[in-house]
């Protein structure tokens, strides 16, 4: 494909755009500079068709033209000139008669390419003021001296069009597949493609083509490996140019042990080839602030230099990667890693104990696939039951708890030393955690406790028995074995990470959230000294963070943690499922389709059987709810039960769910009860940051007996001494202001300031209802203009609140029919869910259909979805 007129959308090019035109017309004219395939061309052309005025001419560098004199102006130069006539001065002529009246606008594509000729001619143009000239050169290429010129003798602006952003990218691919792209998908495809527009158009046509990019559940998703076609391989290719045997081993040495260290590189290979494949850009220097690395200066170079060795090739330059890294000491932590892998994807030999603790550190880099891969190899060198109790960690994460426990029952009997016993005991310990096994877990890891000696791994056991504790709800049971671990002396690394993770978690659960962001940030500070000792930490960390950030109402704080946490690999590590965090806080904002969209990127990438799979639906189903899409929001709600079942924190996270299926579905009665219920469960279960939204859910009910109302303001009064925050005091606030419209204003201002504006569109709903209540008309029209208003930032939701607002005339029992009706329920259905006759159900329903001025159901309907 070309740059233009590939019918791609041209995006996020507005400021270069502009810059290009405002060159032009307020000077000579400009030169576009950039990578291959960055977008110049169509920069040009899309620059040039909103000038109008201009006679346009159009010129191409080719290698084959720039072997004959003026071959880019072959098309439009006719006749020899006239005897004597300088070349130069009869070229200009004969453009500036195409123009005739018009004014001359010259452009020249790969101007780097120009024969001599051509590239004085372009000079002259310029200098002479014959013509506005836009030229496009490849940045790094040489070129001819009049082209370089343009610039550094400042005749032409020069323009350097970086490649797209991520968010570009995002724009371009919505653009060209005509629909939503998972925010997944667009970090992968910016990251294969670097914003490179050629390379990026290749990959989506290839991953079209493959079956890996498709449309699925309402949004484009890639799955699976990148695959080449021969189009996109040639490109790449093409740009990689000729190399020598040399320049060759140096691109393929990098391609398979990127980042690659400058010295072992230098100790491979002639230093002279390495810097000859660094001046044409098929490698960068990359520095981190330790060391320096050589990378690919594009990821493509590297699938295909790796697509074009043969196995036998392939295994010698891993060999040697690794024989190099091991001559040199093996210096970092990263280096064990690095070597152990190249010696297995070669073939060649590694130690047990060696394959155990690239397993390790695999892990503690947030990679559990390669850890697996590492363990299973360690094991088969006969690494033992350290070898298989890691394993089974890993696999645990992977959600695989079943194929985890059944491999650990087997080694049982080689748990013989105490470190055997122990890891063997930690890891058998929480896959049975995971599953749900909580007595048999708690037996196992009590156990352990019991008869270890060595105050390193009893450290450990009482750290394992908190994670069981804060799985199964008993979140003081969780901080005594926290404190219990912190008793047999200083602190492993490991031990440490892994016990202040778990206090961070107890801490903003239970409603300590000052407490819980203390312990994370001051722990996150130091991750480098931990991260690569303790695996489950960070993702625990993260979560933890994300759960405090939310229960305080620092939303914006909270949703760049939830995203920090989806960019791991989150739905293979001991904590996923972040999106549910960052749904919860577009849902808080008022943006609840926003909410559905980062459901749907984690749901598309989390394991089946992973036990935070129930979470995000659950936020999926709530989501669902208050769009009114209730028949979905069942079936949804039916799966986030059943998955969330076995902890009672993702548990919680389902039944408030339900509270707004409930209501959706018109059945205020029903979510009042679900609603009460959450808030038992989660008071039982030491969730009081959850207990404080199940109270206020009462009160944004507008829970139709008086006494659920008050007993909901009296908890949360309470619940505001021992929750931290600001958020906690505003929700009781909220409940002690129910029918005191100046006092519900006050809170409404709150919760907007606060970010929080479907809270703020309820209360403000609440608001004109007190003022009707009392017969002020006036002051109840204007708070229900700002009901509006602000419902109106919170596009497609429904609530109970806001119905209200749309039918003020109804009564409460007339508008509970008519949600009824509006879901789709028959007057005998009605009447047997509110327990009244069917005649009653119907006399209800005209009544509502004459005061609101409409006819039927679907009418209803409608109306309610225009809130």
């Amino acid at each position: 494909m070309s740059e233009q007129g590939s019918g791609w959308p041209f995006v996020g090019r507005g400021e270069p755009l502009a810059a290009v035109r405002g060159a032009v017309r307020s000077g000579a004219g400009v030169m576009i500079a950039g990578a291959a395939g960055v977008g110049k061309s169509r920069l040009a052309v899309e620059a040039l068709a909103g000038m109008p005025g201009y006679v346009v001419v159009r010129a191409l560098g080719t290698e084959t033209a720039s072997m004959i004199p003026f071959g880019a102006f072959a098309h439009v130069l006719t006749g020899p000139p006239e005897g004597g006539e300088n070349l130069l001065h009869w070229a200009a002529r004969h453009l500036r008669e195409r123009a005739r009246r018009g004014e001359l606008l010259v452009s020249v594509d790969d101007a780097h390419r120009l024969d001599p000729a051509s590239a004085a001619l372009v000079h002259f143009l310029v200098e002479s003021g014959t013509a506005r000239v836009v030229v496009t050169v490849r940045s790094g290429e040489p070129q001819p001296a009049p082209v370089a010129a343009l610039w550094k003798d400042e005749l032409l602006d020069r323009i350097e069009l970086p490649p797209l952003t991520g968010n570009e990218v995002g724009q371009v691919l919505a653009g060209a597949l005509g629909g939503e792209v998972a925010a997944e998908t667009v970090r992968h495809l910016a990251r294969v493609s670097e914003g490179n527009v050629l390379y990026l158009r290749e990959v989506v046509q290839a991953g079209l083509g493959s079956g890996c990019l498709a449309e699925r559940d309402g949004q484009w998703r890639w799955r699976g490996e990148l695959s080449m076609t021969t189009r996109l391989r040639e490109l790449v290719g093409e740009r990689i140019g000729h190399l020598d045997e040399e320049e060759r081993e140096v691109l393929e040495l990098v391609a398979f042990g990127e980042p690659l260290g400058t010295e072992l590189l230098a100790s491979l290979n002639s230093s002279r080839a390495v810097e000859r494949v660094e001046d044409r850009g098929l490698i960068v220097a990359v520095d981190d602030g330790r060391r320096e690395h050589l990378r690919l200066g594009h990821p493509l170079y590297g699938e295909v230099v790796r697509g074009g060795c043969g196995t036998l090739r392939t295994r010698r330059r891993l060999r040697m990667l690794a024989d190099a890294l091991e001559a040199s000491g093996l210096r970092r932590r990263e280096d064990e890693l690095r070597a152990a892998v190249w010696r297995l994807d070669s073939g060649s030999a590694a130690a047990p104990e060696t394959l155990v603790s690239a397993a390790r550190l695999a892990w503690g880099r947030q990679d559990p696939r390669l850890a697996e891969r590492l363990a299973r190899a360690a094991i088969e060198a006969g690494a033992g039951v350290a070898g298989v109790a890691l394993l089974g960690e890993v696999l645990m994460v992977l959600g695989d708890a079943d194929s985890a426990l059944a491999t650990l029952r087997q080694a049982a009997r080689d748990a013989v030393t105490e470190a055997d016993r122990a890891q063997y005991a930690f890891s058998l310990g929480i896959n049975l955690a995971w599953a749900g096994a909580d007595a048999e877990a708690c037996e196992v890891l009590d156990a352990a406790a019991r008869t270890l000696t060595e105050p390193v791994w009893l450290q450990e056991a009482h750290v394992y028995r908190a994670v069981a504790d804060c799985f199964a709800g008993r979140l003081t049971g969780a901080a005594r074995s926290l404190a219990r671990s912190r008793t047999f002396g200083p602190m492993t690394v490991r031990a440490e990470a892994h016990a202040a993770s778990m206090e961070a978690w107890v801490a903003a659960y239970s409603g300590r959230a000052e407490s819980g962001l203390a312990i994370a940030e001051r722990t996150l500070a130091g991750l480098e000294s931990w991260q690569d000792e303790a695996p489950h930490a960070l993702p625990s960390f993260l979560d933890a963070l994300c759960a405090a950030q939310v229960f305080s109402g620092r939303l914006d704080a909270a949703a760049r943690t939830a995203e920090q946490g989806m960019e791991l690999p989150a739905a293979e590590l001991s904590v996923s499922g972040f999106a549910a965090h960052r749904a919860t806080v577009s849902r808080l904002r008022g943006d609840v389709a926003g909410a559905l969209r980062w459901c749907g990127d984690d749901l598309a990438r989390m394991p089946a059987r992973e036990p935070y799979l129930g979470r995000v639906l659950a936020e999926q189903a709530h989501a669902l709810a208050l769009l009114g899409r209730t028949a979905q929001a069942r079936e949804v709600l039916a799966e986030a039960s059943a998955a969330a079942s076995r902890w009672a924190f993702t548990r919680q996270h389902a039944m408030q769910a339900a509270v707004w299926v409930a209501a959706a579905d018109g059945d205020l009665e029903g979510a009042v009860r679900l609603c009460l219920e959450a808030a038992d469960h989660a008071e039982r279960h030491e969730l009081y940051g959850s207990l404080m939204f199940a109270l206020h859910d009462l009160v944004r009910l507008g829970a139709p007996a008086a006494d659920h109302l008050s007993s909901s303001a009296e908890r949360l009064s309470s619940l505001a001494e021992r929750v931290d925050g600001p958020l906690p005091g505003l929700l009781s606030r909220h409940a002690r202001a129910v029918g005191d419209p100046a006092s519900l204003r006050a809170v409404a201002g709150e919760f907007e300031r606060s970010g929080m504006l479907l809270y703020a569109a309820e209360t403000t709903a609440q608001e004109a209802a007190a003022y009707r209540d009392e017969g002020r008309g006036t002051l109840a029209r204007g708070a229900q203009t700002r009901a509006w208003a602000l419902a109106k930032r919170c596009p497609g939701v429904t609530t109970p609140a806001l119905v209200e607002l749309a039918t003020p005339e109804l009564t409460p029992r007339q508008r509970e029919i008519v949600q009824l009706a509006a879901a789709g329920l028959t007057n005998r259905q009605i009447a047997d869910r509110l327990t009244l006759s069917t005649r009653t159900a119907a006399n209800h329903l005209q009544a509502a259909y004459d005061k609101l001025g409409v006819n039927d159901r679907t009418q209803v309907g409608r109306l309610l979805a225009s809130l």
